[in-house]
C-alpha cells in the first residue's frame, strides 16, 4: 500500500468511527507530519543559501532585511490568520463528511482573503519609504531596506493565496503537494535570487593545454534582487497551489459541483455565517501577531542601538533558529489536521490522543535539532557570511537558545493542536502575556548590560515559561469544551 492509499485509508476511519489503535495514530500522525516537515526543513535550507547570499554583500546588507524582518513578519502572519478562520472550517467539515460544505467554505475564502491581502498590499506599499526610518535604522541600511519592504508589500496576494490554498489541503489530509510545492519554492527563490542579485560574473577554470570560461547572467540588484527572486517564486508557487486546490483535490475540486455559471459566481460571494465563524477563529490569532509582532518590533526597537554587527547577527540568528522550530510547524500542521476532522467527526478522546502524540513527536524532533544547531552553527555561519564578529556573535546567541527550543516546541505543537479545536482566545492571550511580561521586560533591563546577548537570554527565558503554560492548559478539557461553543 503507498503512502496515499494508507494515509486516505486511515483518515477515512476517523470520519466513518472505525477504531484506531496507538500504533495506527502514531503512523498516521508520522504520515500528515513529515511530508510538511521536509518541506519546512528545506524552506530553512533555501533560506540559509539566502542569507548567505545577501551576506556576502556585507553586514549592511544583512541589516537591512533584518531591519524590516518582524514588520515583514507582521503583514505575513496577518494573511496566514486570515486563512485559519477559513480552513480550519474545512477541516471540522470534512471530518463530518461535508464535503459539499467544505467547498461552499473554499469557495468564499478565496473573494474574502483576496481583497483582505490587497488592502495590507497597499498599506505595506505605502509606509514602505518611512518604515526603516520609524525603526530606527541609520541613513545606510534605510534605502535598501524600504525597497526591500516595498516588493515584499505587493506580494502579498501570492502569499495569502499560497497560504489559503496548502492550508486547505493540509485539513483535507493531502499534506505531500503542499510540500512538495513548497520545496519547489524554495528552490525556485534560490534560481532567481542567483541571478537577479548579483551582476554578470564569469567563472574560469584551466584543463590540460586548455582554458574554460562560462559566463553567468546576472542583474545585479542586490538586496533588492532577493525580495523580488522570492516574488517570482512565490507567484508560481501560488498558482500551481490553486489548481491542485480547486481542480485536482479529491475532497475539494470545485468541478465536482454541477453549477450554472451565474450560480457559481455568486456561490464565491461570503456568506454572512461563515465570514462570522471565520472571524471568530482567525480575530484572535491576528490580534495576536499585531500584539506579538508590536512586541518584536519593540524587540528590534531594543537591538537597533546596539549597532550594524548585532542587527546582524541577529537577523542570522533568527534565520538559524528555523532550523529547530520549522519541523514543530510541520508536526503542528499535522496536529490541527487530526485534532480537527477527529472533533467534526465528534471524536474527542482520539482528538486528545493525537493531540499527546502530536506533541511527543515535535518536542522530540526539535529536542535532537537543537543539538544539531548547537554543535553545527559555527560551520553555518562561516558559509552564511564572511563577517567574523558577525560570525562568532550569532553563534553565541544560537547556543542560549539551543536550550528553550523542547518546550518552544510545546507551545508551537500545542497551538496547532488548540485551533484545531477553534480555541484561539485563551491561547492567544498566553502567548500575548509571556512575550510582553517575560520577554520585553527581561529584554530591555538585560540589553543594556549583556548586549544582543542579553536579548536572547530574555528571549530563552520566555520560551521556557510559554512551553509550561501551554502544557497546563494541554493538560485540562478547556481547549476541547471550546469546540461545542459555537
Amino acid at each position: 500500500m503507498n503512502y496515499t492509499q494508507s494515509k486516505d485509508q486511515l483518515l477515512s476511519l476517523i470520519r466513518e468511527g472505525g477504531k484506531l489503535d496507538t500504533i495506527s495514530q502514531v503512523k498516521l500522525a508520522a504520515l500528515l507530519s513529515f511530508p510538511s516537515m521536509l518541506a519546512q526543513m528545506v524552506h530553512i535550507l533555501m533560506q540559509y543559501i539566502d542569507a548567505s547570499m545577501v551576506g556576502s554583500l556585507g553586514a549592511r546588507a544583512s541589516a537591512s532585511i533584518g531591519l524590516v524582518s518582524t514588520t515583514i513578519w507582521l503583514f505575513g502572519s496577518l494573511c496566514s490568520a486570515a486563512s485559519v478562520g477559513f480552513y480550519v472550517q474545512v477541516a471540522h467539515k470534512i471530518g463530518a463528511s461535508d464535503f459539499v460544505g467544505a467547498r461552499q467554505v473554499l469557495r468564499q475564502s478565496f473573494l474574502a482573503c483576496i481583497l483582505f491581502a490587497l488592502v495590507l498590499s497597499g498599506i505595506g506599499i505605502s509606509i514602505s519609504s518611512y518604515l526603516p526610518h520609524w525603526l530606527g535604522g541609520g541613513e545606510d541600511i534605510c534605502r535598501d531596506a524600504s525597497l526591500y519592504f516595498m516588493f515584499f508589500s505587493m506580494c502579498l496576494p501570492f502569499s495569502m493565496l499560497n497560504s489559503l490554498c496548502a492550508g486547505m489541503l493540509r485539513c483535507s489530509g493531502n499534506m505531500h503537494i503542499p510540500s512538495l510545492l513548497n520545496m519547489g519554492m524554495c528552490l525556485l527563490d534560490v534560481v532567481f535570487n542567483w541571478l537577479l542579485i548579483f551582476p554578470t560574473r564569469t567563472y574560469q577554470w584551466s584543463m590540460v593545454n586548455s582554458q574554460w570560461s562560462i559566463s553567468i547572467p546576472g542583474a545585479g540588484l542586490g538586496v533588492a534582487g532577493a525580495v523580488l527572486g522570492t516574488a517570482i517564486a512565490y507567484a508560481i508557487c501560488s498558482g500551481l497551489m490553486c489548481y491542485f486546490t480547486v481542480v485536482r483535490s479529491k475532497e475539494l475540486s470545485l468541478r465536482q459541483d454541477s453549477d450554472t455559471l451565474t450560480s457559481s459566481i455568486r456561490r464565491f460571494i461570503p456568506q454572512l455565517s461563515t465570514l462570522r465563524e471565520s472571524i471568530r477563529i482567525a480575530l484572535p490569532i491576528a490580534v495576536e501577531h499585531v500584539i506579538l509582532c508590536g512586541a518584536q518590533i519593540v524587540s528590534t526597537l531594543i537591538v537597533a542601538p546596539l549597532g550594524t554587527v548585532a542587527i546582524a547577527a541577529n537577523s542570522f540568528g533568527i534565520t538559524v533558529e528555523a532550523l529547530c522550530y520549522m519541523p514543530g510547524y510541520g508536526i503542528s500542521d499535522a496536529a490541527t489536521t487530526l485534532v480537527g476532522q477527529s472533533l467534526g467527526a465528534g471524536r474527542r478522546l482520539l482528538a486528545r490522543s493525537f493531540g499527546r502524540i502530536t506533541l511527543s513527536m515535535g518536542m522530540g524532533m526539535m529536542t535532537l535539532m537543537a543539538v544539531v544547531m548547537f554543535t553545527t552553527s559555527p560551520a553555518l555561519m562561516t558559509l552564511m557570511t564572511p563577517d567574523v564578529d558577525v560570525q562568532r556573535l550569532t553563534v553565541e546567541i544560537l547556543r542560549i537558545e539551543a536550550f528553550a527550543e523542547p518546550m518552544f516546541a510545546a507551545s508551537i505543537v500545542c497551538y496547532g493542536i488548540f485551533v484545531g479545536a477553534r480555541d484561539t482566545l485563551i491561547p492567544c492571550t498566553m502567548n500575548l502575556t509571556s512575550i510582553w511580561v517575560v520577554r520585553i521586560v527581561l529584554a530591555y533591563f538585560l540589553a543594556s548590560t549583556m548586549g544582543l546577548r542579553g536579548v536572547w537570554i530574555a528571549m530563552a527565558v520566555e520560551l521556557c515559561f510559554r512551553g509550561i503554560i501551554f502544557l497546563i492548559r494541554f493538560r485540562g478539557d478547556g481547549w476541547l469544551k471550546k469546540f461545542s461553543q459555537k
